[in-house]
């Protein structure tokens, strides 16, 4: 199917076309779009959108139709579904028409909230995104006068503070286009979500209370939600819990608006106390009621902001949503951890802070939204920069925030200081926490956008090279089962943990393989820590993390069992593509070894250790040639020496040394008209020899055209392979090859599959995915890396 691209009724400015998605109630009807292929995946269908929250303060995902149906409010949890309650409203009044209020949604629940008006059309309203903006365009034919929204949170680059605050602002222009006055009301009515975890006492306890406060001489007013006593006091202790904090919504006043509140609602029920005093006034009746919620009882809350506009005028009205969820939570029973959320630095750990944070959100909301624009504003006035490429560079972003990201300010109960430590998972299918060989593609963006954040998740990883963890197990995957130990000292480990454990103190939680015979993962561990270095020039991180590259490489060169200069693949699937078999010397992985020794050699040179870098030299002056004797078949590199029948197919990741190798400014690590064929062949069949040129570089292609289908992986696209791909073409200066290739990715999230706000790792040649919602699509920030590059030459 193809999916339109409506034409906004009303332009924003600095927002390309290509950002326009589509009408908010326009459904995906084609019914191959939920598939998943592969087992135990899972999706939670089309209606995504811009999410909202900071990095590590849990995230809260708004569709494209305007309802909140995401939660990722707990570390490593993906809940699904609509709260009804949570929603935006409007009423309009004019003396010469009937007074109409309706909810801002083209869908309504299967059952509840009866008494209020859920009739607005599905062609009533577009959407755009650019995260971490989103808007929605109202027309004035359904709402009855034009609005805008714009939806965001301060996820700023380089900004370390704000960029982690639980806050979503909502900004609404409202425009009077008629020739007759109108009352509008715009109505924020949030669900009180406390206790979603306490299986004894559910929302019991659950309190709202109305503030009133003053804000830079103006009147604030909100709500608080939280869990305390009968007069809604959030009580005289710090939160215990996870699911235990508050919420809040907030505006203020400006000249026109007058705001107006309902404290307590039940959502359970027709929702009349809310509706009829709203829709016959729009006003609320400033009444508060602190009685705490029963078991089974859900409680909402409800704000509403008023104005009178004359014919052809406009005016501002912002709204906040605001979270003070102070803990992260892993494991269970005994083995439970609790962590501080890294915002708690500025607002206190006790959980009673969702005001000061409104209040925050409300003073620098303009201040933060001028900030998100400058940012993106030279890419998007770029014209040497594809429209559709902006709307996905940006876009993906959105995995910073929504992948269980996890970022700390102490440990709960550990006087030791925090180092803020930060993390996001592989996905949640695969809930590892910073998987170093996917993050090898997908953390361009931290090193581009927070790069302090990324030098950091470097430094941990350096700590654990060393580590030991003799733990036996079973690897899982069927077909090559195994004994194995968890971390044996000098490999460099798969991820740091994952949420049902304990991040950061039990490592290597994969154990579908045995990743301490991986044999990219050290290698890649390497290349990342040089890149790290070459970007920001830090001499303290490369002193801090060389000792841990130095034993890497050593570990990894005991791995070479004929002593050929190059670590051998086996018989299992030892590398990021975990079911596709390896042998002998693979152009993957030897790659990697190769630019692995030439970036060890040139930290070895930085750290005065000229034995080293000789060494390392040595390593690369033997392992290059019989790289190319192995391998180099006049055309491309073939994929292994093995005996198996696809040992000659065309691998579109086949040098991802030399992209790296370009990447940070290295010697080639093959003859440069090596490359450019190699790359040539890539493009010609696992491009466009695939899907019609339109879906990205599948993985595998035999060398007459034909797909490699001895693999699963072998057939797949892997989103951010292809994104790597391309940025690797840039650096190569194939230009025209290099947009081709990463518009395929694009069209299919975008155009055809509707997979926006869930990019998955992979797809096949029918569009059925696998692992939605994935980090390596991310690697949309290797192009960006690569143009900046080339900038600098």
């Amino acid at each position: 199917m193809t999916l339109t691209t409506p034409t906004p009724r009303r332009d924003l400015p600095g927002v390309p076309a290509a950002a326009w998605r589509r009408a908010v109630g326009a459904p995906l009807s084609d019914p191959g779009v939920n598939k998943v292929s592969g087992p135990g995946n899972g999706d939670d269908g089309p209606w995504q959108g811009a999410p909202v929250g900071g990095l590590g303060a849990g995230s809260i995902g708004r569709t494209y139709r305007g309802d909140f149906a995401r939660w990722h409010l707990a570390p490593g949890e993906n809940r699904y579904g609509t709260v009804w309650a949570d929603q935006f409203s409007v009423r309009v009044a004019r003396p010469e028409a009937p007074v109409s209020a309706r909810v801002l949604l083209p869908t309504r629940p299967p059952q509840g909230l009866d008494a209020w008006n859920w009739d607005y059309p599905a062609d009533g309203a577009t959407y755009a995104a650019l995260y971490p903006f989103a808007w929605y365009d109202y027309d004035a034919a359904a709402a009855g006068v034009t609005l805008q929204t714009r939806q965001f949170s301060p996820v700023i680059p380089h900004n370390y503070q704000e960029s982690s605050y639980p806050v979503a602002v909502f900004e609404w222009t409202v425009i009077n286009d008629a020739a007759t006055p109108a009352d509008v009301s715009l109505l924020f009515t949030w669900e009180n979500p406390l206790g979603w975890d306490d299986r004894a006492a559910g929302a019991a306890g659950n309190t709202n209370r109305i503030r009133r406060d003053t804000l830079d001489g103006a009147p604030m007013l909100g709500i608080i939600m939280g869990r305390g006593g009968a007069d809604g006091s959030p009580g005289p202790t710090a939160v215990k819990q996870a699911w235990d904090g508050q919420f809040a919504i907030a505006a203020r006043e400006t000249p026109g608006v007058q705001l107006s509140a309902l404290g307590r609602f039940a959502t359970q029920g027709d929702g009349a106390e809310v509706w009829q005093p709203w829709a016959a006034t729009g006003r609320l009746p400033d009444t508060d009621d602190p009685t705490p919620a029963r078991r089974d009882q859900s409680i909402g809350a409800a704000l509403a902001a008023s104005t009178h506009l004359a014919p052809g005028e406009s005016r501002v009205i912002t709204f906040v949503l605001a979270w003070d969820l102070p803990l992260m939570q892993f494991g269970a029973g005994a083995k439970t951890e609790q962590w501080y959320r890294r915002y708690t630095e500025w607002f206190g750990k006790d959980g009673h802070h969702a005001w000061e944070i409104a209040r925050t959100g409300l003073q620098q909301a303009s201040a933060w939204a001028d900030a998100l624009t400058a940012w993106q504003a030279p890419i998007l006035a770029d014209a040497q920069r594809p429209t559709w490429y902006k709307t996905a560079l940006f876009n993906e972003l959105y995995y910073l925030v929504d992948g269980g990201t996890i970022w700390e300010n102490g440990r709960v109960g550990d006087p030791t200081p925090s180092t803020h430590r930060f993390s996001y998972l592989e996905c949640y299918d695969y809930p590892f926490y910073s998987t170093l060989d996917v993050r090898f593609y997908g953390s361009f963006a931290q090193l581009m956008l927070w790069p302090e954040i990324e030098k950091a998740e470097m430094r941990e990883f350096a700590l654990t090279i060393a580590q030991s963890d003799p733990t036996p197990y079973m690897t899982d995957d069927v077909e090559h089962r195994r004994e194995a130990v968890r971390k044996v000292p000098g490999a460099a480990p798969h991820d740091v943990g994952m949420p049902s454990e304990a991040p950061w103190t039990r490592i290597n939680a994969y154990t579908y393989q045995d990743v301490n015979d991986w044999k990219d993962l050290n290698s890649k561990f390497v290349l990342l820590v040089y890149r790290d270095y070459i970007a920001t020039g830090d001499r303290a991180f490369l002193d801090a993390t060389w000792p841990a590259v130095r034993q890497a490489l050593a570990y990894l060169k005991t791995l070479d069992q004929d002593g050929d200069g190059i670590p051998e693949n086996t018989n299992f699937p030892d590398q990021t593509y975990d079911t596709w078999v390896m042998q002998g010397i693979s152009a993957y992985c030897g790659s990697l070894w190769l630019a692995a020794l030439e970036a060890g050699a040139a930290m070895a040179d930085l750290e005065g250790a000229p034995d080293t870098a000789a060494q390392y030299r040595a390593w690369f002056a033997q392992a290059q040639p019989r790289f190319e004797s192995a391998l180099w078949n006049g055309r491309y590199y073939n994929y292994d020496t093995g005996a198996h029948g696809y040992h000659d197919s065309v691998m579109a990741d086949q040098l991802a040394g030399q992209w790296y190798a370009d990447a940070t400014g290295l010697p080639p690590i093959v003859p440069v008209t090596h490359t450019r064929s190699a790359l040539d062949t890539v493009y010609r069949l696992n491009v466009r020899g695939f899907g019609d040129g339109q879906m990205g570089a599948v993985n595998g292609m035999r060398p007459d055209g034909a797909p490699d289908t001895s693999n699963m992986q072998a057939e797949e696209v892997w989103t951010g392979t292809t994104y790597a791909l391309a940025g690797f073409m840039l650096h190569q200066d194939m230009d025209d090859a290099a947009w081709a290739t990463a518009y395929g990715v694009y069209r299919v999230t975008y155009e055809t599959r509707g997979y926006w706000f869930r990019t998955p790792e992979a797809w096949d040649v029918h569009g059925n995915f696998r692992a939605s919602m994935y980090m390596r699509p991310q690697a949309i920030w290797a192009m960006e890396w690569a143009l900046a590059r080339r900038g600098a030459r």
